[in-house]
């Protein structure tokens, strides 16, 4: 049954969702004027009554309905440990989005515990699959944050859609609220409306923005910015870059050049590589990740629209596959809902129950 699933999964991750690689610019839908006036949302009266974890363990709600509920329910009191419920356990989480390579290491080391440990009752199997869930999400303690002497250069890779806009306007807005100076280079110049909405983020923050024509070298853009953030003094310099996978070899060859750009002007830049992916992807994620990864070494992850898919489990598959830390993770549209990834706090969010984060 096992390899049968496997058969069906290696095909699936072959024929990659054209419509999430390909997906059209317009798909990134600026702040509306109602948005941008207030920050706001009607949902932000009762966010503002949740703490962070709360607020995680409320966006997670459909990915733990498809991942741990469905584990919980094979966990049944009474039932034998054995092979046969291994593996439907792995069958869960594979569907889950979790990905077959993270689910073979994490099966095989909750064998080895449960070996080790001679456990014999299923419903222990719970604690050992949460703490392997852990351990290979890391404990890295990584983060997105200004620790090198100015300027600190932060390129920002992803799909058209994403969500890169948004997380750049939050990026924004968190290191203006540590009082730091910010400067936005729009370095994606074949997508008409890419400069326009991120001059509506760049204003909720009381950012500037270096912009230049549709059509122009992303590269001159970049080195424009540069000169200015160095000119200026500035702290933080965020670069946002095309996200056309469709035209991949042209893609790769501009990021290449943009990063060549940014480490003949700046040694050692860029500091940061961030590779933002919406959630709601599912594997299609790690095949963007795998392309983007190619082109410029990416540093972390920072993983959007949490609170809105049942394939949050691709988390736990990013961290496996591509080797790179997650570092923010984004569960709403409010500026502080983008946070810092801790390990810790997903995987007790993940497996807590919905009654407790009321």
């Amino acid at each position: 049954m096992l390899k049968n699933l496997f058969r069906r999964q290696k095909q699936k991750d072959s024929q990659p969702d054209t419509s999430t690689l390909d997906r059209q610019p317009s798909e990134e839908v600026s702040p509306s004027p109602s948005e941008t006036s207030d920050f706001a949302s009607t949902a932000e009266p009762s966010n503002k009554k949740k703490s962070w974890f709360q607020r995680l363990t409320t966006g997670l709600s459909k990915t733990r309905k498809n991942l741990v509920t469905q584990i919980q329910g094979l966990l049944r009191i009474g039932r034998q440990i054995d092979e046969e419920l291994l593996e439907e356990i792995e069958e869960v989480l594979i569907q889950a989005d979790v990905g077959v390579k993270a689910t073979m290491t994490l099966m095989d080391n909750v064998r080895n515990v449960v070996e080790e440990r001679m456990i014999d009752e299923s419903a222990d199997l719970e604690a050992v699959i949460k703490e392997q869930i852990e351990l290979i999400l890391g404990q890295d303690g990584q983060s997105v944050s200004v620790v090198r002497d100015s300027p600190h250069v932060i390129l920002v890779l992803g799909v058209n859609g994403a969500g890169k806009t948004t997380t750049i306007g939050k990026l924004c807005h968190r290191f203006r609220s540590e009082g730091k100076s910010v400067l936005v280079a729009a370095a994606d110049t074949f997508r008409a409306a890419a400069a326009e909405q991120l001059q509506i983020w760049c204003e909720r923050s009381d950012t500037d923005l270096i912009r230049s024509d549709e059509g122009t070298d992303p590269a001159s853009v970049v080195f424009d910015a540069l000169h200015a953030t160095q000119s200026r003094q500035v702290d933080v310099l965020i670069i946002d870059t095309a996200g056309r996978l469709h035209t991949k070899k042209p893609l790769m060859d501009e990021l290449s050049k943009i990063g060549r750009v940014i480490s003949r002007e700046i040694p050692k830049a860029p500091h940061e590589v961030l590779l933002v992916v919406d959630g709601t992807a599912g594997q299609n994620a790690i095949i963007q990740a795998n392309v983007f990864n190619e082109a410029v070494p990416v540093t972390g992850v920072a993983v959007t629209k949490l609170d809105g898919t049942a394939k949050g489990g691709v988390v736990i598959a990013i961290r496996q596959e591509i080797g790179v830390p997650i570092k923010l993770i984004g569960i709403g549209e409010q500026l502080d809902d983008l946070r810092d990834f801790v390990a810790q706090d997903f995987v007790s969010a993940l497996f807590e129950n919905d009654e407790s984060s009321i």
